[in-house]
């Protein structure tokens, strides 16, 4: 069965141990590209499931480096979804309201009622990332997150809302092949930030930081999927299949009629 890397509680995962080239199973781009077109359609019959249903709601975290492909994924397994059902959030730099408020703050806000499907396009873990790599809060703050975002997550989940966490692993050498395509292809351009290179020069320091994440944050309730991420067409099978598995094991049903619908005649 092809399928991501979750992150088991009590089993310290190693992101240097993880190819980020690996296929998970997927002998080519022609077999993942059929696997994927399968679950998407299933995907969309599973969402209308999920609204008719109305007990639960789907939240998928995405983080990576940058480059690492939310974008892509996001274009590429959501966008067969209804846009009715399905909303996307992206998290910037928090702003001075934000900063007002608790880290967790804007991001409760945004999770989607049930009936929905939410996408993150960063997410709350940045407050254990880039806050952490950049040293904006002190050591104790960022730390004391981790339970934080546990316990979070953990009252979600028992309010209904499945949590899919995916952590799109690419290689420092594909994001150098992205960030120059970004440079020499016109239609790309707009996408290059100078501060990329900047964040890229903390590279390690990024991998020890999502290493982190990912296994005190990977807990029975809302575990972290590793997904290589290098080979984009095996991510997006590995991601559509993920959700797929997730929608189907909340087993959803068509509610009863409210009425007899043998009494109803239109006339």
């Amino acid at each position: 069965m092809n399928g991501t890397i979750v992150v088991r509680p009590g089993r310290r995962l190693s992101l240097r141990s993880v190819d980020p080239g690996d296929t998970r199973g997927f002998a080519s781009h022609d077999e993942a590209r059929v696997q994927l077109a399968r679950d998407l359609e299933r995907l969309r019959e599973l969402q209308k499931l999920l609204v008719a249903d109305g007990r639960h709601a789907l939240l998928v975290v995405l983080q990576a480096m940058d480059t690492g492909g939310k974008d892509g994924t996001i274009r590429h397994v959501m966008s067969g979804l209804n846009p009715a059902g399905c909303a996307v959030t992206s998290f910037k730099v928090p702003s001075a309201e934000e900063l007002a408020h608790d880290f967790l703050w804007r991001i409760h806000r945004a999770v989607p009622p049930r009936g929905m499907i939410g996408v993150f396009n960063r997410s709350h873990y940045e407050d254990v990332l880039v806050v952490r790599v950049h040293g904006l809060v002190p050591d104790a703050v960022w730390k004391a997150r981790y339970r934080q975002i546990n316990e979070f997550e953990r009252h979600l989940t028992e309010n209904g809302v499945a949590i899919l966490k995916f952590y799109l692993h690419i290689s420092k050498a594909e994001q150098a092949e992205r960030l120059r395509e970004r440079i020499e292809e016109k239609s790309k351009n707009w996408k290059f930030a100078v501060g990329d290179l900047k964040e890229r020069k903390l590279w390690n320091r990024y991998m020890a930081a999502y290493e982190d994440a990912v296994n005190r944050c990977g807990t029975p309730w809302a575990p972290w999927h590793v997904v290589p991420a290098n080979k984009k067409w095996a991510r997006d099978a590995l991601i559509a299949r993920a959700m797929v598995e997730t929608l189907e094991s909340l087993r959803l049903r068509y509610p009863k009629p409210k009425v007899d619908l043998t009494k109803i005649v239109i006339r």
